[in-house]
């Protein structure tokens, strides 16, 4: 008889986007763990639901204790459960995946269970994603073992629920902050899409998505001479 698993541990996973201004990409926090299962690899940030919580609010617990920003329950949206009964090694643990969106990329320091964290590129190369920091190259497919546990399903699912999504609600452009210009838009968009900025020409980016954005105003200081590029903000 199959032996029945009646209390599994439950585990909020977050992906914790951010935009470099640098390189002009969107950004993923990852932690290396500390100790084993994976010790040594890199991994979504996560932590246990405890007892006395709801889900929504270990997510913003996760934020605070692992990189130290107090949010709102608002600046997160849930993703997906992922039960898979070999998800983890062990003791069976159910995961509750998250999406949060931060306009800033704060300094990161190691939290407990990791002995670092980085903020990793959000690349393509032909039809495959890829993190990367530094030499360090992490592919994300769906059967790829260069995250510990499935957290490369996880972060799997993250890109195709954000590029299909881009066309009607792009949260993603959070990352951005509460104004974009449309160049920067389209530096969010490119890499879900597997294109380059250059690739998506701005008039018809305007024609097909300016139904999703609301005017704000100009650029204070811009970077070059003559007229200043407009800001938009997302509709609500």
């Amino acid at each position: 008889m199959e032996r029945i698993t009646e209390r599994p541990l439950i585990t909020i996973t977050n992906i914790i986007w951010s935009f470099n201004r640098d390189n002009r990409h969107p950004h993923i926090l990852l932690i290396k763990r500390a100790a084993d299962p994976f010790r040594g690899a890199w991994a979504l940030p996560e932590t246990l639901l405890r007892k006395s919580e709801d889900a929504d609010s270990a997510c913003v617990r996760l934020i605070k204790e692992k990189i130290g920003l107090t949010l709102p329950a608002s600046s997160t949206e849930q993703l997906a459960t992922f039960t898979a009964p070999d998800r983890t090694p062990g003791e069976r643990s159910l995961a509750l995946a998250y999406m949060t969106f931060l306009p800033t990329m704060p300094a990161l320091n190691p939290g407990y269970g990791a002995v670092e964290a980085q903020w990793f590129s959000l690349n393509y190369r032909a039809e495959n994603y890829y993190l990367n920091h530094g030499q360090t190259c992490l592919a994300i497919t769906t059967d790829a073992a260069d995250l510990a546990f499935d957290h490369a399903t996880i972060v799997s699912t993250a890109l195709q629920r954000i590029r299909n999504k881009l066309d009607y609600q792009p949260n993603i452009l959070k990352i951005l902050g509460p104004t974009f210009t449309l160049r920067q838009a389209r530096e969010v968009y490119a890499p879900f899409l597997r294109t380059t900025v250059e690739q998506i020409d701005n008039s018809n980016f305007k024609k097909t998505h300016g139904r999703l954005f609301a005017e704000a105003g100009v650029v204070e200081k811009p970077k070059h001479s003559g007229r200043p590029p407009k800001l938009y903000k997302l509709r609500n």
